[in-house]
């Protein structure tokens, strides 16, 4: 019985000591893994990141679209007050009378001189865009 118990002890040990050197391997194995993991992640770049999909925190946008997103919006900022600046030309009347000066000298030009058809496109042309932007 004392020599059963003695094998049997003895097959465990063997077994027992195959299972560490399996998991040795294993561990170096995952090691080298971790090492050329972490080779990969060096050699990324400068333009390249890491991020966890986890993260409630994690950006949202790359740089560049949030670059893209703030010239659009001071572009829109700088139209704003364009349009605010005309506004106010128009409630106080300094446009209007503008207008009607413009459109005299129009006239008179048209009288005097008959000009060449370019300039008269060009101005049909000019005349279009600011009835366009003045809401004609």
């Amino acid at each position: 019985m004392l020599e059963a118990l003695v094998s049997e002890s003895s097959l465990v040990e063997e077994q027992l000591r195959m299972e560490r050197d399996s998991l040795r391997r294993e561990v170096e194995e995952l090691r080298a893994q971790g090492a050329r993991g972490g080779a990969q992640q060096l050699s990324l770049g400068p333009d390249k990141m890491v991020i966890d999909l986890t993260d409630p925190s994690r950006p949202r946008f790359t740089l560049q679209e949030l670059r893209d997103v703030l010239q659009e919006r001071n572009q829109l900022k700088a139209q704003l007050l364009v349009v605010q600046e005309e506004l106010q030309c128009y409630k106080s009347g300094i446009i209007s009378q503008r207008r009607d000066q413009t459109e005299e000298l129009e006239k008179e030009a048209r009288g005097s001189s008959p000009g060449t058809s370019k300039d008269s496109e060009e101005k049909t042309i000019i005349k279009r865009l600011f009835s366009f932007k003045h809401g004609k």
